[in-house]
């Protein structure tokens, strides 16, 4: 239970110390000159500052970390935004991962029956499709779609590789919401967080979410068929 406790106590800290008037629209526009600077002075600590941050944001399941990806598409530009963003959420995530699979997913199992069982191996035979789904599609939040593929039992490896992939594309419209910050503070305006469910932009993304389910599809009808149909590896062995 040592890590569950250490992501409670970062959470219940960050709450105690005031974080929360840090991520806000508010403190960014204020400080924005200031903070323009500091990485025109200092590259490769803000890059390290900000991309060790959003690590510990996601880990702990912290507030505001939409607001950090618009800082960082404000500071670094949409495209470096992107790449540090995505590769430190995925680390991030991969934390609080970790420490719900080995302090709740024994304790879920005996509490929930053995309906879990039968869900899990469900899950687990198309978890890379389904994880791309909830991780492409922003229905859920972040934190809980971090937690449920711990409960589950999915292969670290699968959940690497769906939380890698498929936060690029949302992460990349914030950034580049972050990247014209500028232009909404000189007009005195608050940005718009739910500019993803625009038709224009939400559309492509679902079908993203869509031709990731065609291997799910696919399996089903080759079921139907009678046909088989190979088993899915295993990343970790006796699992």
């Amino acid at each position: 239970m040592l890590p569950l406790a250490v992501i409670v106590g970062g959470l219940v800290a960050f709450f105690v110390f005031g974080g929360q008037e840090y991520l806000s629209f508010e403190a960014l526009a204020r400080h924005r000159g200031q903070l323009l600077q500091w990485y025109a002075d200092n590259r490769i600590m803000a890059v390290a500052v900000f991309w060790a941050a959003y690590v510990l944001a996601v880990a702990f399941s912290l507030p505001g970390a939409a607001i950090l990806t618009l800082i960082g598409g404000f500071v670094f530009g949409t495209w470096l935004a992107t790449v540090y963003v995505v590769t430190a959420a995925t680390v991030g995530a991969v934390g609080i991962f970790l420490a719900a699979r080995y302090a709740l997913r024994d304790y879920f199992r005996a509490k929930a029956g053995g309906w879990v069982s039968r869900f899990e191996a469900g899950f687990r035979e198309d978890a890379l499709s389904y994880l791309l789904v909830l991780r492409l599609v922003p229905i859920f939040p972040f934190w809980l779609v971090n937690l449920v593929p711990a409960l589950m039992g999915v292969p670290l490896r699968t959940y690497v590789i769906g939380t890698l992939f498929g936060i690029i594309p949302g992460s990349w419209v914030y950034c580049s919401v972050g990247n014209g910050l500028g232009a909404v503070f000189d007009r005195g305006e608050t940005p718009d967080l739910g500019i993803i469910f625009e038709p224009q932009i939400l559309t492509p993304i679902v079908g993203l979410a869509a031709l990731s389910m065609i291997p799910v599809v696919y399996k089903r009808y080759k079921k139907s068929r009678g046909e088989p149909v190979p088993e899915p590896l295993d990343e970790e062995p006796g699992q």
